[in-house]
């Protein structure tokens, strides 16, 4: 990857990345704290982990969207493929996502027990299957799915669902939860706080697993996806970055270092992803079995009028979002308390 001439459809692809990198940081903690609502036992603990997402829940989502619209913006070909063969799938994400905010807003509207656990039960599998799906398709995007000359997708749904995806959804999956479970001890106090510090060791070693699990298959049977990190060493630091940060969160939680323990999951997301961006550079969805078929920033880009005028409108809109988002969590920072206007 030659940074020494940055072309716009490098650019945008660095711009995507960081767009997606967002979302998985920001919405990965809320989907996380979804996924382990049901493990509390009060109406009061189930509430006071819905107060701790309330204010920033659908801003988070923005990053999503604005990330898929950069996506159709600068690289249209990848766009369309993805989204027409993969079309169940999104179709399943986006009612997952939208259950979850429905069953937020609706949940305590009515104190009936039942009510109440039916959207509780709604929220979490909406959070799960959310986690589960998103990746789904990164694994899907590096492991390859088939492609005709056209830029076509050529498979089913089922195609989906090969192992190493699906093994990429689990492992989402526990690194959201992990993520979810220390934005909600930063979060809460009392009773809540002492059941989640003893929830963070086994979401910890649920992720390690997977984690190990996943880096195993990605070498054996993905290899192309460490391909650029053996070329090149140097980029061995951020491998090293990320398991440093991995291994800092239960220092961190074992010390009361809440808000350390977060930065670090943060900083080990960031280096995943980034790891994940320079191995699929300069792809973006590679073709398998016939990787001529592949879909790159060069052959499935805009022109280049278009994404000059793109990145001059992204430099003025990217600042607008990252300034609302610092500025809620600051104004929604410190501790949940339940009142009156609660969820």
């Amino acid at each position: 990857m030659n940074f020494g001439h940055l072309d716009l459809n490098s650019t945008w692809f660095i711009l995507i990345g960081v767009l997606f990198t967002g979302y998985a940081m920001l919405d990965g903690f809320d989907l996380g704290v979804g996924a382990l609502h049901l493990f509390t036992k009060k109406d009061e603990e189930r509430r006071l982990m819905l107060n701790a997402i309330g204010p920033v829940w659908d801003g988070n989502e923005v990053w999503l969207v604005t990330g898929g619209g950069a996506l159709f913006a600068a690289f249209p070909d990848v766009y369309a493929t993805v989204f027409s063969g993969f079309y169940l799938a999104f179709v399943l994400l986006l009612v997952a996502l939208i259950f979850r905010g429905v069953a937020i807003e609706f949940r305590s509207k009515q104190p009936m027990r039942w009510w109440r656990q039916m959207w509780d039960v709604g929220f979490s599998c909406g959070s799960v299957l959310s986690s589960f799906l998103i990746g789904v398709a990164m694994g899907n995007i590096a492991w390859g799915i088939p492609i005709d000359a056209r830029g076509e997708y050529a498979g089913t749904f089922w195609t989906l669902l090969q192992p190493y995806p699906v093994l990429l959804g689990i492992t989402t999956v526990a690194l959201f939860m992990m993520h979810g479970a220390i934005y909600a001890l930063m979060k809460t106090e009392g009773a809540l706080h002492d059941r989640l510090r003893g929830w963070i060791n086994n979401c910890i070693i649920f992720f390690i697993i997977c984690y190990a699990v996943t880096t195993m298959a990605t070498l054996l049977y993905v290899p192309h996806m460490a391909a650029r990190v053996r070329a090149n060493p140097w980029l061995f630091s951020i491998v090293l970055v990320n398991m440093l940060a991995i291994a800092n969160i239960p220092r961190e939680i074992h010390h009361g270092r809440d808000g350390r323990a977060f930065v670090s999951s943060c900083l080990a997301m960031l280096a995943l992803m980034g790891l994940f961006g320079l191995e699929m550079y300069p792809n973006l969805v590679l073709s398998n079995p016939l990787p001529a078929n592949s879909l790159t920033i060069h052959n499935s880009a805009s022109s280049q009028k278009t994404l000059g005028i793109m990145l001059t409108i992204a430099l003025t809109g990217v600042p607008i979002v990252l300034a609302y988002t610092i500025s809620i969590y600051w104004i929604f920072r410190g501790k949940v308390k339940l009142d009156k206007t609660s969820y």
